[in-house]
């Protein structure tokens, strides 16, 4: 941040949107922006109070009135007046000053931001895979802007960027309606379930719109070169500076700034800083933990209906049932039918019995429990509900035991390196766990675009590729095998 006088000052301009006359100052200016989007810019008193007296909520509203509002509109530089002389016939005319008014600047933006106040449930925020896609095509235009004119240039800039904006601003508004306390509220209810199924569908459209394009921008812009990003970058800042600009003063300086921010920020956006995870990462995981806990409220929903639903009508039917007896023998009969062991089912298994004595009865033997299951594709077991349990020194014993095994492999790992360098052709027997980690090593580099990548402990490496048209074979315990000879070539000390 940079203090400026612009920073510090008040914003007299918004004193009228919280002022003692709020209703009649609003009500003015919203018929200076109505007329400032229809082109036209100035207003005379009589036609502001005409339409002003049009809505029966101003009824009594006097002519006196409108030129107090509209001195004060001024005062607080919302609007500019300027004295009208083109119908003067005589002196007297002139004294009697007849102003008319024109909305500043500053106001037309501060009527902006109300409107979109207004209609901000309306409007509402959206995921939009075609904005991705727009921005994997205007990235990869970006070589042919070299040659291109610097109007056509600022064109494709100014697209790319308010691409970039909707899509930064969509997201974020709605992440954050999904992660509201209403949204949270309204998953709890069973008229979530009706449309959970194409909310999901909605952001699995969009996590493969990431999938496909976001991979693409980011070899797209680790593979352009600085020369080439600056020949563009002059481009747009000399038609920036070609637009006549009204008591306003901008240096080729400040303009290079914005353009070269900009882009950094796509750039961090989809390419990510210093080792840190992309922006689109963090949306990709965020999108994903929604569907998860969306799936988890739909299941807890659909198992408590199913908890208490067909129980409740049984019980509704027994009552029915017990209310229509005549006297208590035909409701003992009820009881002895509904509780009893009036329909027995017998279910044949592998029984083994304790003897073969034909003479010794079911009672007098030994229970067998057979767990039935229903015969549908859609069975699963019910989960239980139990309490938490302390494991804190379990969990303590657990991670000390990670922690001293990650400490093993992290030794033995050095015990490979030989001046900051793992050569694959050069290693000793390895362990099964040694090569999962260094092979690991190996995909992580092949990914990046420069063949670097950073290990678990965050120490920065480089892939040598320079003798990879030759092979090399890797003994281990549980085999061996034949890959190209690469070394691993740390920046970093341990």
């Amino acid at each position: 941040m940079q203090v400026s006088d612009k920073l510090i000052k008040p914003l007299t301009e918004a004193k009228y949107l919280n002022a003692d006359n709020v209703s009649r100052y609003r009500c003015i200016m919203r018929i200076f922006f109505e007329h400032y989007e229809k082109l036209k810019y100035w207003l005379y008193q009589e036609e502001v109070y005409e339409e002003m007296i049009k809505d029966p909520f101003f009824a009594d509203y006097r002519p006196e009135q409108c030129q107090q509002d509209l001195t004060m509109l001024t005062e607080w530089k919302n609007l500019n007046t300027i004295q009208d002389t083109k119908k003067v016939a005589s002196i007297e005319e002139f004294k009697n000053k007849k102003y008319r008014y024109q909305m500043t600047e500053y106001s037309v933006e501060i009527e902006r931001l109300v409107l979109r106040l207004e209609n901000l449930f309306i409007e509402g925020a959206s995921l939009e895979p075609t904005l991705l896609e727009r921005i994997r095509r205007g990235i990869e235009r970006f070589p042919e802007m070299v040659e291109r004119d610097k109007n056509e240039v600022y064109t494709w800039w100014t697209d790319l960027n308010n691409d970039f904006v909707r899509l930064n601003q969509n997201y974020q508004d709605y992440i954050r309606d999904l992660n509201s306390v209403r949204a949270e509220e309204m998953m709890h209810t069973k008229q979530f379930l009706v449309f959970k199924d194409r909310l999901i569908e909605y952001l699995r459209s969009f996590i493969k719109g990431l999938q496909r394009n976001v991979g693409v921008i980011e070899e797209s812009l680790c593979m352009q070169k600085e020369e080439m990003k600056n020949q563009v970058f002059e481009k747009v800042v000399d038609y920036e500076l070609s637009i006549p600009r009204m008591d306003v003063e901008v240096s080729k300086e400040m303009i290079w700034q914005k353009v070269k921010g900009r882009y950094q920020s796509i750039y961090d956006w989809f390419v990510g800083n210093e080792g840190q995870e992309n922006e689109a990462g963090k949306l990709f995981d965020a999108t994903n933990d929604i569907i998860r806990r969306i799936t988890r409220y739909a299941a807890q929903l659909s198992e408590k209906n199913a908890l208490g639903a067909n129980r409740k009508e049984e019980y509704r039917k027994v009552a029915e049932l017990f209310l229509q007896c005549q006297n208590m023998e035909e409701a003992h009969k009820m009881s002895a039918m509904v509780f009893g062991m009036e329909c027995p089912q017998h279910i044949a298994g592998d029984l083994v019995r304790e003897t073969d004595s034909m003479n010794i009865g079911v009672y007098e033997e030994q229970p067998m429990e057979i767990s039935l299951k229903p015969r549908i594709r859609t069975y699963r077991e019910k989960s239980r509900r139990s309490a938490i349990r302390e494991s804190a020194e379990q969990k303590q014993e657990t991670r000390r035991k990670m922690l001293e095994k990650q400490r093993e492999e992290m030794e033995k790992l050095q015990a490979l390196e030989v001046n900051g360098r793992i050569h694959f052709g050069e290693l000793p027997v390895l362990e099964p766990r040694i090569r999962e980690i260094l092979l690991k090593w190996l995909s992580d580099a092949m990914e990046s675009a420069d063949f670097s990548a950073r290990t678990d402990d965050g120490r920065r490496y480089i892939l040598d590729r320079s003798r990879a048209d030759e092979t090399c074979v890797v003994h281990c315990l549980d085999g061996n095998f034949t890959m190209p000879d690469l070394s691993i070539v740390f920046q970093e000390e341990p």
